[in-house]
């Protein structure tokens, strides 16, 4: 490798990836909060019913009924309205998070594919070749190299170990 500093460049990039795949429901969240305003309206309506059904409480069924009645009805058609509110939102929550993590995974494999292109025929670094005997040939790998660790086996290794300490982080 001319430049020496492959291996750290794939592991900061895998680091960076699976540190930004942490964040993603995070990311998602903020994002619904931005792109809805319904949010205000729906706390609106759950405090307007509160109020109504207070009211409901303190009205006798028997001596007015038809006052009863009616607001009953108010109450059931505005917790109709609500759950539809509510319904709407969390669908386009589902949709934002849905977007969000396909454009995290497009965007992490443009940068795989992108290392991978860069340094294919580069070792990330060399080993001797007794460490790595058996397999010399799958690690070293597109570069080709005797004791070579191609790309991907250094994308592969550093992506289990960033995920094992993550794990083990958080």
């Amino acid at each position: 490798m001319a430049a020496g500093y492959a291996w750290f460049l794939v592991l900061g990039s895998v680091l960076l990836c699976n540190l930004v795949k942490t964040l993603l429901p995070t990311i998602s969240s903020f994002l619904s909060k931005v792109f809805q305003k319904d949010a205000e309206q729906e706390m609106e309506m759950r405090i307007e019913i509160q109020g109504m059904k207070q009211e409901l409480s303190s009205i006798s069924m028997m001596d007015e009924f038809a006052r009863y009645a009616r607001l009953e009805r108010k109450i059931n058609k505005m917790t109709d309205k609500l759950k539809t509110h509510v319904k709407s939102r969390t669908a386009q929550q589902a949709k934002i998070k849905w977007v969000v993590n396909i454009v995290y995974y497009v965007l992490q494999a443009a940068l795989m594919i992108s290392l991978i292109w860069k340094y294919y025929a580069d070792p990330v670094t060399v080993l001797p070749s007794k460490w790595i005997a058996p397999l010399e040939r799958l690690v070293a790998f597109p570069s080709g190299v005797p004791g070579g660790v191609g790309i991907t086996t250094w994308l592969v290794v550093c992506n289990k170990v960033v995920a094992i300490v993550l794990q083990a982080v958080g």
